[in-house]
């Protein structure tokens, strides 16, 4: 490489920016009418043994896209226009919540709060984490907002009912979905080789009645099954695990197991989603930016995310 090169920022003279492609900023409690909020949230209720270890995630999706902001404007080949119709941005960014390793009761309810205050604005919360436990406040947000409907893409099932000694750990995070009164549906899919669950959690989850997609389900019949289950109009949740996809996608994360999701099965379920129902939030979780290759899983994890801008938007 030649001196002084640092790669694709230098080539697009894309200035430096701190936001998810340097969409304005805004508070969660004054979003300024933006239809989509951004916030980073680092962790919620870690294992002791494991602490905070996505806490690094958010700031590393943000500077994977960073060197796109001077191009939002342009023609994005995913979406089939700009990522924004009309060049008007809707979507703002809250930054990262100041949540902590030793106070998982204290980051629950922050994190609840700030999605509620999302909510009553109207807007919907896009939500980059953190670890697979921060869904569960974000779900809890939307209690006496209608009936949701949850597309959760995973290698695991998340329905141990406690893990550690942890009932709101990132094992638990659809078994506690299944509690809440709001919750009618829950679309698992991309599951795959050895997790936390034991059968009995996978006789739970059906017996609630959990509709579960394997990855290798996913490979036989494609992504159509997937979405002929969604409810046509529904309020959508999408929760994405990124150890979801195929590790040669988005290498950064601890779960690691082959034959996850393709981008493109990841990219049909969000653009599939959004035209049958809506999407009423978003959350990826469980990227690990120390276990990344070449920044290669923080680019993905970050085109999702525009990508989910970009269908709320044409909403």
């Amino acid at each position: 490489m030649m001196a002084g090169f640092k790669g694709i920022a230098d080539v697009l003279g894309t200035n430096d920016v701190d936001t998810f492609l340097g969409v304005p900023t805004a508070l969660a409690d004054d979003l300024g009418g933006a239809a989509m909020a951004i916030v980073g949230v680092p962790t919620s209720s870690p294992y002791k043994q494991a602490g905070a270890y996505c806490a690094n995630a958010p700031e590393a999706i943000r500077r994977a896209i960073a060197p796109y902001a001077g191009n939002l404007h342009h023609f994005d080949f995913d979406l089939g226009g700009q990522v924004f119709p009309g060049g008007n941005v809707t979507a703002v960014d809250c930054g990262n919540l100041e949540c902590g390793e030793q106070d998982g009761p204290g980051n629950r309810d922050l994190i609840k709060s700030t999605i509620q205050a999302m909510l009553e604005q109207n807007a919907v919360p896009i939500v980059i984490g953190g670890d697979d436990s921060v869904p569960t406040p974000v779900l809890q947000a939307f209690e006496g907002r209608g009936d949701l409907t949850i597309l959760q893409i995973d290698a695991h099932i998340d329905w141990r009912d406690e893990a550690h000694g942890e009932p709101w750990g990132l094992s638990s995070t659809m078994r506690r979905a299944s509690e809440m009164p709001h919750v009618k549906n829950i679309i698992q899919v991309g599951m795959r080789a050895i997790g936390s669950a034991r059968p009995g959690d996978v006789d739970d989850a059906r017996q609630w009645g959990a509709k579960l997609i394997t990855a290798q389900q996913i490979n036989a019949n494609g992504i159509g099954q997937v979405l002929d289950l969604i409810p046509d109009g529904a309020n959508v949740v999408i929760s994405l695990d990124c150890d979801g996809l195929d590790q040669a996608v988005i290498p950064g994360v601890i779960g690691r197991a082959p034959g996850g999701l393709a981008y493109w099965d990841t990219i049909g379920l969000i653009h599939g989603a959004a035209k049958k129902a809506r999407i009423a939030g978003f959350n990826i979780v469980e990227f690990v930016p120390e276990l990344d290759v070449d920044g290669l899983g923080a680019l993905v994890a970050a085109r999702l995310v525009e990508n989910v801008l970009g269908m709320v938007a044409r909403a």
